[in-house]
C-alpha cells in the first residue's frame, strides 16, 4: 500500500467507497472506516498501520496547503 488510491481500493473490496467533496474529511472517514475493519479483524497489522501513516500524512498536507491560503 503506497497511496490513498491503494487504501480507497482496500476499502472498496469490504463495499465501502468515501466521497464527501472536501478532501479532509473524506481522509478523516477513510480513517475511521479502517480502523474499525482492523477492529473487526478484516485488515492485517501491516495493512492498518500503513493505511494509518498514509492518512495521517496526506492529511496534514491538505490542512498545510489551506493553512498558506490565509
Amino acid at each position: 500500500m503506497e497511496t490513498i488510491y491503494d487504501i480507497q481500493q482496500l476499502l472498496k473490496r469490504f463495499g465501502t467507497i468515501i466521497y464527501i467533496g472536501d478532501r479532509l474529511a473524506d481522509l478523516e472517514l477513510m480513517e475511521a472506516e479502517v480502523k474499525e475493519l482492523y477492529q473487526a479483524q478484516f485488515i492485517e497489522t501491516n495493512e492498518y498501520q500503513m493505511a494509518l501513516l498514509l492518512l495521517r500524512q496526506e492529511a496534514s498536507r491538505v490542512r498545510d496547503k489551506k493553512g498558506e491560503g490565509f
